[in-house]
């Protein structure tokens, strides 16, 4: 199999998609973070490309003709390990459930902002090869990378600096990323007590605080919704660390 390079050089980029404005504007903001692209603009071409040249990440847009990204995604996974980001204008979230299936390590919806883009391709390349953790030391959600065994929580590429507690609370709702967790269910695991009468507004101010620090990272969306009636519930789902 194909692996990551993982040289110690400029990160290289395999960036795919058939309209060359986006190819060339990747490549620009890759380029000015240090890193190297490389542009084709069908999915048959970048099978070709890459069996010539590995690259430490492929980005993949979803709507090509010929080959779609779908399809590209799967053949890849065939031969290599490297990570893949699916970069499309497709936002519905049966199109990032089925490319995160297919093997797709991270989905960002056009137009992309540049720094978040930057941020999660880094995220997406500190992220350990298969053997250097269990996979059970790291939970990884659409948005969140977290390793129970270092404590370190990951948004978008950022660290979270939390608390043992705000830990605790995150990484549990991760664990059932795309459900409603109940106050009963976070407390009791996070704080290892028997859920009473104060417990439920502990949890609410350790939510609270868990998204101002989310929001600070990227105010655009709450990734933890208040499920009324339920409990809370993380943007989800989970993505695969095999």
């Amino acid at each position: 199999m194909n692996a990551n390079p993982n040289s110690a050089s400029r990160p290289k980029i395999l960036v795919v998609d058939d309209d060359q404005g986006i190819t060339t504007l990747v490549a620009e903001v890759l380029a000015s973070a240090g890193m190297d692209a490389a542009a084709c603009h069908s999915g048959y071409d970048a099978l070709d490309v890459f069996a010539k040249e590995p690259f430490d990440l492929v980005l993949i847009d979803i709507m090509m003709p010929g080959m779609d990204g779908f399809e590209l995604c799967a053949n890849l996974r065939q031969v290599t390990d490297a990570p893949i980001v699916f970069l499309t204008a497709k936002d519905g979230e049966s199109d990032l459930v089925v490319g995160l299936s297919l093997g797709a390590d991270d989905y960002i919806v056009k137009p992309f902002r540049p720094r978040e883009l930057v941020a999660r391709i880094r995220a997406r390349l500190r992220t350990p090869s298969a053997g250097a953790f269990e996979p059970s030391d790291v939970v990884v959600t659409r948005d969140f990378d977290i390793n129970r065994r270092t404590h370190e929580a990951m948004l978008h590429g950022c660290r979270l600096d939390l608390t043992p507690k705000e830990f605790a609370v995150l990484l549990h709702l991760a664990e059932r990323a795309g459900e409603p967790v109940s106050a009963r269910d976070l407390y009791e695991r996070a704080w290892g007590e028997t859920y009473d009468a104060s417990a439920g507004n502990t949890v609410m101010v350790h939510i609270r605080h868990l998204r101002k620090k989310c929001a600070d990272v990227d105010s655009s969306q709450t990734f933890i919704d208040t499920v009324w009636g339920v409990g809370y519930r993380l943007h989800g789902p989970q993505r695969s660390t095999a």
